[in-house]
């Protein structure tokens, strides 16, 4: 037995307290990870089989994408998380590879003028490699005609053509001519003809040319009148005559214009229908090249020398582009967005900067001399998503949300079906592009990745993100440690080994790749599927074996890469264990204390994360505020760490409020603490040192407790349990081992420690000591040896507590009766019992 004084009421005798059990403690054993050497059945991963492309332990997600690729419907994309590392995207490019069984190639698209509104170009859809095949027939064809078409309009039947046509017009010109020589003698007037097809008449009077106006005014009235009528009656017939001529003229010009048509036509014909022949299937291409016969036969000027600028050269001027930016001949070219030509089987395309010209494409638009923007359907360039049509496109959704417009603009894409290409300039929100090609549509799989979090975002904010990314393939960091997970694994490390011309690993090296695997997912019987996170241990592993000129890597390179990670990133960890060696950070490892003991918190810093013991002490007195958390006040706590202290009230009341009144007022504390707090993993360490100066019993400081606890009682797992344990062990190293310091924790964590080989080591020798614990009995019972047992138990720690919130409620009550009867006359005074009423478990 165990005596104690207790303080909490006044009393002779000396209680007798009941010794707790002794308390269950961890083998070395238990703190690791269930993984030997015979459970490899090879001597080095030369003797494995390389895995290949081949992903392991993530069988639901590649069902979500297998999935998604047979499903060719509209929303049947692809969402892919929890995949880490550099070659995530190459990762899933070959998943998808891997599982394409024969799928053809996709098709060809070729942007080509509309002759009939050039400001909107077609777009036409071609079989694989056609649309470059579709491109060298149209260069060929105006090569051909720019040779052969001035040669035909100097043919020596061509010029026969055309003298006829003269000497037509020429005999027709005549007959005007002696037609109005006639008409001029019959009115008694002269007629000349200049050089410049000019006609002068000149009247006659006896015989005699009135040439000057004085001659005419001296003639009589009556002649004057005649000769005024005739000048009229000529000019009549002047006028009648070059309207007939005009006729004749645009009647010759347009028997010259059939004539060379008719001569083009045997040039263009035979070379258009050579191109039909070959493209006859494709109704669209067809009814281009009708055009393009069309227009060049309504153009024939442009094959000339002489030429002057006409078609569409005239149409994009009056856009803004002279001849300067305007190539010769540019509406009879095909500009290729899509080519094929390459491909052997569907594309699949990552666009590693989904940016909107990267993703969408865009209208490329010149700057002329004069300074203005001009642009023409031969600048058109495809994005990512028009040359993957058909494939499989790969990005990465958080860059894409980062650019302007991206993400609106792939949900209309992809909702559409359609890629409306335009002009992208944010810097020029006003602009226009001077052309909107004609939309194109796809059936682009697009597979995008990203966070878990990005995911569930997207899904609560935006309505229409699960109608377009319907496939949700969710990659999982862990997978079981079985034996065919194991062989996988292996095969894998000869993977990389093979693939990176890295020193073979020795079975005991695969060992400690396994030990690290597990300590990554926080399981003993799991392994880590993040596999980008092994092949950099495997990297860094394979140099500390080169430097030490060894044929193979064994397990002590693999623990020394691990060791340099740890000290690497070590500085902050190791300064702390500096402030509590010199007494900058105040912590106890020696005599027991009432109201005080050691927790242990977790500080991440980026990749780093490590323990670090904290002193948490309480203070209780009489009072109704309950307990009062003081990073609260100072709100440096956050939300789930103020959770943890409401139900450390929620347990006293459960286990001694029933029919004791909690007349106390007590703070919590997690001292020299300078930062923000957050998680419950303290809370058992709080409830602890606040039973403990309840009860005035000291709590044994040599052991750092972390857990989080309900309001019955129950300890509950935590996270960081390893980096914890390891923090203490560290601190207690700079302080001295003195062979009874330890950990408490939650024994639902038994299952997540892995610890290193030091730590594994000091347990083996009884230098340092794991406590699991199920309950706070469990745990008072450790860092007191008392038994807790229960509020009627006498001689139990419970027992004590509860008798000290019996004589905290005598206290508080008797203090309310005396300020009453300081506070009332002595008339009025009323009576006061002759001994105060019992609580249970109250001292006799």
């Amino acid at each position: 037995m165990t005596t104690l004084a207790p303080e909490q009421a006044e009393q002779t005798e000396r209680i007798e307290l009941i010794e707790a059990p002794r308390s269950k403690e961890l083998s070395a054993v238990q703190t690791d990870a269930a993984i030997s050497l015979d459970q490899i059945d090879f001597d080095d991963t030369r003797a494995l089989e390389p895995l290949g492309d081949e992903l392991i332990g993530q069988n639901r997600a590649m069902t979500a994408i297998q999935l998604g690729l047979g499903i060719r419907k509209e929303g049947y994309n692809i969402f892919v998380t929890g995949l880490t590392g550099s070659e995530r995207s190459e990762i899933i490019r070959r998943s998808i590879e891997k599982r394409l069984t024969g799928e053809p190639v996709p098709d060809d698209w070729v942007y080509v003028n509309n002759f009939d509104n050039p400001g909107e170009p077609w777009a036409i859809r071609l079989r694989p490699t056609e649309g470059r095949k579709l491109k060298k027939h149209m260069d060929r064809l105006l090569e051909r005609l720019i040779e052969n078409l001035p040669k035909a309009f100097r043919q020596q039947d061509f010029s026969h053509e055309k003298d006829n046509l003269s000497r037509k017009y020429q005999t027709e010109i005549q007959k005007h001519t002696a037609h109005l020589k006639t008409i001029a003698a019959e009115q008694n007037f002269d007629v000349s003809f200049g050089p410049g097809g000019g006609v002068t008449f000149v009247p006659l009077s006896g015989g005699a040319k009135m040439e000057d106006q004085e001659q005419l005014e001296k003639l009589p009235a009556r002649e004057q009148e005649r000769i005024r009528q005739g000048e009229e009656k000529l000019l009549d017939e002047v006028n009648r005559i070059m309207q007939e001529q005009h006729e004749i003229m645009d009647s010759i010009s347009e028997e010259i214009r059939q004539v060379e048509r008719r001569f083009a036509q045997n040039v263009i014909n035979p070379l258009i229908e050579s191109i039909k022949h070959e493209f006859g299937h494709n109704q669209r291409v067809l009814d281009y090249l009708g055009k393009v016969a069309e227009h060049i036969l309504d153009n024939l000027s442009d094959f000339r020398e002489d030429r002057e600028r006409t078609g569409l050269q005239n149409v994009l001027a009056s856009m803004g582009m002279d001849e300067e930016t305007v190539p010769r001949f540019l509406e009879y070219q095909v500009n290729v967005i899509v080519d094929q030509s390459h491909n052997q089987t569907t594309p699949i395309l990552i666009e590693e900067t989904p940016t909107y010209q990267n993703l969408f494409g865009e209208i490329e638009r010149s700057v002329d001399r004069r300074g203005r923007l001009s642009t023409n359907f031969s600048q058109i360039k495809a994005g990512s998503l028009l040359r993957a049509n058909g494939g499989y496109l790969i990005f990465n959704i958080e860059d894409a949300l980062t650019e302007p417009f991206v993400y609106k603009s792939l949900k209309r894409t992809l909702k559409t079906g359609c890629v409306q290409l335009e002009t992208y300039n944010p810097w020029l929100p006003f602009s226009t592009s001077g052309i909107r090609p004609e939309p194109i549509p796809i059936t682009t799989k697009v597979v995008v990745i990203g966070s878990p979090l990005m995911y569930y975002l997207l899904c609560y904010y935006d309505e229409e993100f699960s109608s377009i990314f319907k496939v949700k393939a969710d990659f999982d960091q862990e997978m079981p440690d079985a034996p065919f997970e194991r062989k996988q694994y292996g095969r894998f490390i000869a993977d990389v080994v093979q693939r990176e011309k890295l020193l073979p690993f020795s079975r005991r090296a695969v060992v400690e790749i396994f030990r690290f695997s597990a300590r990554q997912v926080g399981k003993q019987d799991k392994l880590y599927s993040r596999l980008s996170e092994i092949t950099d241990l495997l990297r860094e592993a394979d140099y500390f074996a080169r430097t030490d000129t060894a044929s193979m890597v064994e397990d002590g390179h693999v623990r020394q890469a691990l060791n340099t990670r740890i000290y690497l990133g070590g500085r902050i960890a190791e300064k702390i264990r500096e402030l509590i060696e010199d007494g900058t950070i105040l912590l106890d490892m020696d005599e027991p204390r009432i109201g005080q003991i050691n927790g242990l918190a977790v500080i991440s810093l980026g990749d780093l994360v490590f323990g670090k013991p904290t002193r948490i002490t309480t203070s209780v007195g009489l009072g109704s505020e309950g307990v009062i958390n003081i990073e609260r006040e100072a709100k440096m706590s956050g939300s789930i760490h103020d959770k943890g202290i409401m139900i450390l009230g929620g347990y006293l009341r459960n286990q001694y409020g029933r029919h004791t009144p909690l007349a106390l007022t007590a703070s919590i504390c997690l001292e020299q603490s300078y930062s923000g707090v957050e998680g419950d993993s303290a809370s058992a360490a709080e409830l602890f040192a606040l039973i403990s100066n309840i009860a005035q019993v000291p709590l044994r400081q040599d052991i750092a407790v972390t857990g989080s606890v309900n309001q019955r009682g129950q300890v509950q797992a935590i996270g960081g349990v390893n980096e914890k344990i390891e923090g203490f062990y560290d601190t207690c190293k700079v302080l001295g081992l003195s062979g009874r310091q330890g950990v408490c924790i939650p024994a639902s964590n038994i299952q997540n420690l892995i610890l290193r080989d030091d730590v594994r080591a000091a347990i083996e020798q009884g230098r340092f000591h794991i406590y699991p614990i199920e309950t706070i009995d469990q745990g008072l019972e450790l860092l007191t040896g008392i038994k807790a047992g229960a509020v009627t138990e006498k001689g139990t720690l419970h027992w004590l507590a509860s008798n000290r919130f019996s004589q905290m409620a005598l206290d508080l009550k008797q203090m309310g009766v005396m300020s009453l009867q300081l506070a009332t006359p002595s008339s009025a005074q009323p009576q006061i019992p002759p001994s105060p009423p019992r609580y249970p478990g109250d001292q006799p």
